[in-house]
């Protein structure tokens, strides 16, 4: 871990109210940690927050489908279509990157780049996206169109400057919250867009598996997406352009309202095991 940057995350904590909130979303997510259905069935309450999480994130992308068809997609009891619509596509990259997100918490301190390009990967394959340029970022005179309500995205040239502080972000995980982290890199993905489609399916993935390898989620039941989604797709974008502004208002602004997400996404948790335990899926 690079030093200097836990030694510049940790200030952020004194920001008026992040270290409260920051406690609360820990408090949420321990309390799920307990619950009975978690005793014995985590796999089957994990891969139910996956398919919620793969519904959520494709909702904050603009495309909304009921739970139940996400879940048959999932578990391939309804095929993808053969030539899907762009709608389509952006929800098989949803679930294909949601899916793989509980594959990559192992690896995250050992290859965090590898976990970014893995994610991207699996997000913009069903795109369309030129296999060649999948897991890398924009070079000269490649265009983004997505989130535009955050400004123009970075330069290409920053882009490896970019990415760099993201992996080192990702480093400081023992030394900040994991809270934090997890906010900040969705932020800085989002914001920095250094790929061509598929940056805001990266981000919110990320933050699943920030929050999971760093021990704030370690069941995997919580459900990042849905708490982000519950706050309201507006507030979501304002708390990202108020972030992207860069002042220390904004980043406080994007904190606390990830602490907020992480809240519901502890609720939606624990919806999800009171499901399991009751032996019904989620409806």
């Amino acid at each position: 871990m690079n030093p200097t940057v836990a030694a510049s995350v940790r200030p952020l904590l004194d920001l008026p109210g992040v270290t409260d909130a920051v406690a609360a979303a820990r408090e949420s997510c321990t309390q799920l940690r307990w619950h009975q259905a978690l005793r014995r069935r985590i796999p089957e309450a994990a891969a139910e927050s996956r398919v919620r999480g793969a519904r959520e994130t494709a909702f904050l992308e603009g495309i909304q489908l009921p739970v139940e068809t996400v879940r048959d997609l999932s578990r391939g009891a309804l095929a993808w279509a053969a030539t899907p619509r762009a709608d389509e596509q952006v929800v098989r990259g949803a679930v294909q990157v949601t899916a793989e997100a509980e594959h990559l918490r192992g690896v995250l301190r050992a290859a965090p780049r590898q976990v970014v390009a893995r994610l991207h990967t699996a997000a913009a394959s069903p795109l369309g996206v030129p296999e060649a340029t999948l897991g890398r970022p924009r070079a000269a005179g490649d265009a983004c169109a997505e989130l535009v309500e955050l400004g123009a995205p970075a330069a290409a040239e920053l882009l490896p400057a970019r990415l760099e502080g993201i992996v080192e972000l990702l480093g400081a995980l023992d030394a900040v919250p994991v809270g934090v982290v997890a906010a900040l890199v969705h932020a800085e993905v989002a914001v920095a867009r250094p790929f061509g489609r598929g940056n805001g399916l990266v981000a919110r993935a990320l933050e699943r598996v920030v929050v999971q390898a760093g021990g704030l989620d370690p069941t995997g039941v919580a459900v990042p997406e849905a708490g982000h989604r519950l706050l309201g797709q507006t507030a979501y974008a304002g708390a990202l352009a108020a972030y992207a502004t860069g002042s220390p208002d904004g980043v406080r602004l994007w904190l606390l309202h990830c602490c907020s997400a992480m809240e519901r996404a502890a609720a939606e948790g624990t919806r999800v095991a009171d499901a399991v335990l009751a032996g019904r899926t989620v409806g």
